[in-house]
């Protein structure tokens, strides 16, 4: 994949794409990058790229002329082009993938105000907002989308690893323990050491249940009950069950904390 992230401050993402995995990546040749610096394409003196909003109101905006020379020459809007702003689509697991698809990607920063709309009705495919909060900067939220998109990669991170995470299969990825197996009187739970590998598979998705159902109840409303995994909700919902996902004052999971439905 080919990444070309357009910003008014390249130097921000530099140290980004030049370590830990997305270094290896580039190392490997699954991905290349290339920072644009938008005044580039500012052709008056002052590489001024932005202006007063018309309509009036508080803040600058950033200006057409040098977003649209940047984009063409980014190959937008023949690429997809992802603008980063509160005012998109949220972002989520399946947009990543999506995006990952792709060969190419161009991203767009934005700052101050925001951007022309022209430039967007023109240039830009995708509008993307990564929460429901305001950034100061473009840069931070592309490297968020940049960082769930390029993992997906085949290659860059293995598989499985992957295919365990949150949001991945739908659910909240289950807590997760190291050495020592005893750390501050707290314990590991003793399935995962048990070397019984259907029943940690088991544990680890009825605690992955036991979490979705505490902090994103919403993800479960798609889960037929008459299912096994309904069936293991219905367990959860009810509190029943051998090796049930303990609390942390019992040497658990941590994730036993009240349900909302």
């Amino acid at each position: 994949m080919k990444i070309k992230v357009l910003s008014l401050f390249p130097e921000i993402l530099e140290a980004y794409f030049s370590a830990s995995i997305m270094k290896r990546a580039v190392a490997k040749g699954l991905v290349s990058y290339e920072l644009v610096d938008i005044r580039d394409y500012a052709y008056d003196r002052h590489r001024k790229c932005d202006d007063e909003v018309f309509g009036g109101g508080a803040g600058m905006l950033m200006k057409p002329e040098p977003l649209d020379r940047a984009l063409e020459a980014a190959g937008s809007p023949a690429l997809r082009t992802i603008y980063v702003t509160p005012s998109g689509r949220l972002f989520n697991q399946a947009m990543a993938a999506d995006f990952a698809r792709e060969e190419n990607l161009v991203i767009l920063c934005g700052r101050y105000e925001g951007i022309d709309q022209r430039i967007i009705d023109t240039r830009v495919t995708d509008e993307v907002s990564i929460g429901d909060y305001v950034l100061s900067s473009g840069e931070v939220a592309a490297m968020v989308v940049v960082d769930a998109v390029y993992r997906l990669i085949p290659g860059v991170i293995s598989g499985e690893s992957l295919a365990e995470e949150s949001f991945s299969s739908g659910l909240l990825e289950y807590p997760q323990y190291t050495r020592p197996e005893e750390y501050a009187t707290m314990h590991v739970p003793e399935v995962l050491v048990s070397g019984n590998h259907a029943a940690i598979a088991r544990w680890r998705l009825k605690a992955s249940l036991v979490k979705t159902l505490a902090y994103r109840p919403e993800l479960l409303h798609t889960i037929d009950l008459s299912s096994e995994l309904g069936r293991l909700l219905k367990e959860v919902i009810d509190g029943g069950g051998e090796n049930e996902p303990r609390t942390a004052d019992s040497g658990g999971t941590g994730a036993d904390r009240p349900a909302r439905i």
